[in-house]
């Protein structure tokens, strides 16, 4: 559904959002993405090794000692500095290369990148540098799920920022990937300014990072889903302190049942007291604080619940669902660091299409 001269950089970092980077790179090549990005060079020599061809950027710096990782897998560094700028020059002068680069500009997230009001003097640089090769251009906004006035403030900077460079290089411009929008601004999307691509990261998995963020009306549905088992059911007495730190008591007589997961997995310790599992296709209130291997929750409104039966994190269960959002905002944070945080001792089960 994007425009037809828009590319598509699907971000695939931290371990593909939790979800599995090689399962998820593999089906993103098959479905013909145009470019990878990732935080660090030990992310992409993971994907170097399942194919070649594609470009992956660098999102996060290049350290020192990773550096010559940027000739043997041909990846595409971020420059924010001139020190980064000579550095990359000299790399590639001393192996016989041009390394292709993209200069990130700040344009308020007061992070990566050069100071929007510095562009040209770094730009004019790195043409100076024979062994460099601008392939981009891009910066990130901080607050496009809520603060749309600041977002323009920060995409004008970035268009002025770019606007010499566009004077100088004339048709080569063109050549250029330009990039700023995610998947939380997507919908502030401009065509005719120079943007030619977007870097996608959590809505290619089916989560709307927010309401009404996506490029004009997108349906996605979410191909994760969290799930865990009941260890136990029993009975306990009114008046019975739950968990760690006693900050639940029980009001009254209550069958609980105990998850076979805790924090250790992945299930927010701020979820205490407040968040809710589906058994049966029903919300069930945990009880008391998460422990790193087990969850107590309320089973009380349920017919007989039996060991092993399945309990519902994240997804549907008959008529019921509960997104990664809603999981989140009780656990006062973000989709992004909710399936970040699902740990490697939680399996992961792929269900493929015909063509994988």
């Amino acid at each position: 559904m994007l425009p037809k001269h828009v590319r598509y950089l699907a971000v695939v970092k931290a371990d593909g959002y939790g979800h599995g980077m090689p399962q998820m790179v593999q089906r993103l090549m098959q479905s013909g993405v145009d470019y990878f990005g990732v935080a660090n060079v030990h992310e992409a020599a993971e994907i170097r090794h399942m194919g070649a061809g594609w470009p992956i950027l660098i999102l996060s710096p290049v350290l020192p000692e990773e550096t010559q990782s940027l000739i043997d897998y041909d990846l595409i560094p971020t420059i924010s500095t001139n020190g980064e700028a000579d550095t990359l020059n000299t790399l590639a002068e001393a192996n016989g290369k041009r390394l292709k680069v993209h200069l990130k500009i700040d344009t308020g997230m007061g992070r990566l990148g050069v100071w929007h009001e510095d562009t040209e003097a770094l730009l004019a640089r790195i043409e100076r540098l024979k062994h460099l090769e601008l392939a981009g251009i891009y910066t990130h906004f901080s607050s496009a799920d809520t603060d749309p006035e600041f977002t323009r403030t920060q995409r004008d900077r970035f268009i002025a920022a770019i606007k010499t460079t566009q004077d100088k290089l004339g048709p080569t411009f063109d050549q250029l990937l330009i990039h700023a929008d995610n998947s939380s601004s997507l919908n502030s999307l401009t065509t005719d300014a120079p943007f030619n691509a977007v870097r996608v990261g959590l809505l290619q998995l089916g989560i709307q990072p927010y309401p009404n963020s996506a490029l004009g009306t997108v349906k996605v549905d979410p191909v994760f889903s969290f799930y865990t088992k009941v260890g136990i059911t029993k009975k306990l007495p009114a008046g019975t302190s739950i968990s760690y730190g006693r900050t639940h008591t029980l009001t009254k007589d209550t069958t609980i049942a105990v998850l076979t997961a805790g924090y250790g997995d992945g299930i927010p310790i701020q979820l205490s007291d407040v968040g809710e599992v589906l058994i049966h296709g029903k919300p069930c209130r945990i009880l008391g604080r998460v422990t790193m291997d087990q969850t107590i929750v309320d089973i009380s409104h349920l017919d007989a619940v039996l060991p092993g039966e399945t309990a519902v994190l994240i997804g549907q269960q008959a008529e019921s669902e509960i997104t990664a959002k809603q999981l989140s905002d009780r656990a006062n944070t973000i989709p992004w660091e909710t399936l970040c945080s699902i740990t490697k001792r939680v399996t992961r089960v792929y269900v493929g299409s015909r063509e994988l």
